[in-house]
């Protein structure tokens, strides 16, 4: 490929990486309001919370892409540009998966703990931020890992609405060369490379956590060689 083409290519690896973070960002915000909200003591607010996680989980995160952006501005009459539909659309569709995470791993927290909570007189919030959410959030790591990377992957979708992301600028590339076979093979690689690292930083990020919360993983006794004939058995 000629350095313009590569250009296209990498213009587009950074519009992906946008889309991603802010995506990401509002994903994750969604994820533990809806998840905090799914274990609230009132009934009200579970209900709402559960209904906003089976809708967005229910629906195509590619027709709901079509749906902020070429359904809102006509009902509302404003447009939103490609990349805030993209983030909006992505963030609270994968919000509503994070969600569950969230909601899996408060429940998954001892019992015990809660009722430490209560008999020290803490509030609901104090509860939450002092004894919950510290045991909890290390345990959603590898999940959100994992729905990081199927982000990632689900940003191609933006790509219907004429965005230069990576998968965008890949196929304007192809259809310059007319070569498939060798384009594509260079957007999967920028994906994978995109991912491997995404996922080395959550690792890196849990294993932080979990030290911080005195869960990290303890290291091997070192076994001691005694002499034979020393007469210790």
């Amino acid at each position: 490929m000629t350095s313009g083409l590569w250009e296209l290519v990498l213009s587009g690896v950074w519009v992906t990486i946008q889309l991603l973070v802010l995506s990401a960002l509002l994903a994750a915000a969604v994820s533990f309001v809806v998840g905090v909200a799914r274990t609230h003591r009132l009934w009200v607010v579970r209900f709402l919370a559960g209904v906003y996680t089976e809708v967005f989980r229910g629906t195509s995160a590619l027709v709901m892409i079509f749906w902020v952006f070429f359904v809102l501005p006509p009902a509302f009459g404003w447009q939103l540009v490609p990349l805030w539909a993209g983030t909006l659309a992505l963030g609270l569709t994968y919000g509503a998966y994070g969600s569950e995470i969230v909601r899996g791993a408060l429940a998954a927290v001892d019992p015990a703990q809660r009722e430490g909570g209560i008999a020290l007189s803490f509030t609901p919030w104090q509860r939450m931020k002092l004894i919950l959410l510290p045991q909890a959030v290390p345990e959603m790591i590898p999940p959100f890992s994992n729905l990081l990377i199927e982000l990632l992957k689900g940003t191609a979708l933006v790509s219907i609405m004429g965005m230069g992301d990576l998968a965008f600028s890949g196929n304007l590339v192809r259809l310059a060369l007319q070569e498939s076979a060798e384009i594509y093979t260079y957007v999967l690689l920028i994906y994978f490379v995109i991912a491997f690292l995404l996922t080395r930083l959550m690792r890196g990020l849990e294993k932080k956590l979990k030290a911080w919360v005195g869960k990290a993983p303890r290291k091997k006794p070192a076994t001691v060689r005694v002499p034979e004939g020393s007469g210790v058995s």
